[in-house]
């Protein structure tokens, strides 16, 4: 089932948004990114913490979803006024800022779900362009953006602690 998200989800939001990170980037059968042990552990508290969920899933003009099966979730969508660092990207703009599906779930359709949920509040909720940034790396991920009419329109550094990974920005608009 997806259903919006909400407060009462933020613990359970945190412990799955940190393990998802992890798996896809970190742990070796991943991307296995070298982070340095500091950097990833400040990144995943001030990204992954209950009450850093907790502060996002109040913020302005930002939605989450979730998808759950038995009361545990298994992935989330996130978006919001736009951040990326593009020229004509305006605050106004939407952004998906994260589509995490857990290890356990992946195959059973739910990110493509979530990005339609995500994708039709994002159009609803936009004066503009839609704006996506992923990890130069992800070629899934960019593959099903592509798919969604999404294409490339710069790049950038996204920081993980002191450490920086270099991301593409998407856009469709």
């Amino acid at each position: 089932m997806i259903r919006p998200a909400t407060p009462a989800d933020a613990e359970a939001l945190g412990v799955l948004g940190r393990q998802t990170f992890i798996d896809t980037f970190v742990a070796a059968d991943g991307f296995a990114i070298p982070y340095p042990a500091d950097d990833l552990k400040a990144f995943l508290e001030a990204s992954f913490s209950a009450d850093a969920v907790r502060t996002k899933l109040k913020e302005p003009g930002a939605a989450w979803w979730v998808a759950e099966r038995d009361g545990e979730l298994l992935a989330f969508a996130n978006t919001g006024p736009n951040t990326l660092p593009h020229p004509e990207a305006r605050p106004s703009h939407a952004e998906l800022r994260r589509l995490y599906v857990s290890k356990a779930a992946q195959g059973l359709g739910l990110g493509t779900k979530l990005l339609a949920v995500a994708l039709d509040w994002m159009e609803a909720h936009t004066d503009g362009p839609l704006w996506i940034g992923v990890w130069s790396g992800n070629l899934k991920a960019q593959k099903l953006y592509a798919a969604y009419g999404f294409e490339k329109a710069g790049e950038y550094e996204y920081p993980v602690g002191r450490w920086r990974d270099h991301e593409f920005i998407l856009r469709r608009g």
